[in-house]
């Protein structure tokens, strides 16, 4: 390497050259659909299943982005989190999914209709067999 300052350049992307990313765009996080649930399992298997699932039709769709979960250390409850400009459109691709796993069954989806500030509307729906 015959000047190891323009190596640095090139992976800063200064110097006339830029390295391009292939990576999507992130979408607007301005609408979200979070999904809170019981889940009663330290098996996170089919919660992983489900994810996947989730990944792929909002992608398909291209609706959104799903954002990943917290779920408890014992298993008892998660929260899932996706985001994207359309709530409703969002909502309306994973519902069928949401609700093929057996353990989402109760579960509360509050689609948040802006960013998370006072006063933005939500609703609440929640995911019934």
């Amino acid at each position: 390497m015959k000047n190891p300052f323009r190596w640095m350049a090139v992976l800063l992307g200064i110097g006339g050259l830029a390295l391009v990313s292939a990576a999507p765009q992130a979408v607007s996080p301005d609408q979200a659909v979070i999904v809170r649930f019981d889940y009663g399992s330290t098996d996170l298997g089919p919660l992983f299943k489900l994810e996947k699932e989730l990944e792929t039709a909002i992608s398909a769709e291209a609706v959104g982005e799903y954002d990943g979960n917290e779920i408890a250390a014992d298993g008892s409850d998660g929260i899932l989190f996706m985001y994207g400009p359309d709530a409703d459109r969002l909502f309306e691709v994973v519902e069928p999914i949401l609700k093929s796993a057996q353990f989402m069954e109760g579960a509360r989806v509050t689609k948040r209709y802006g960013p998370p500030e006072d006063g933005v509307r939500e609703a609440t729906v929640v995911i019934e067999p």
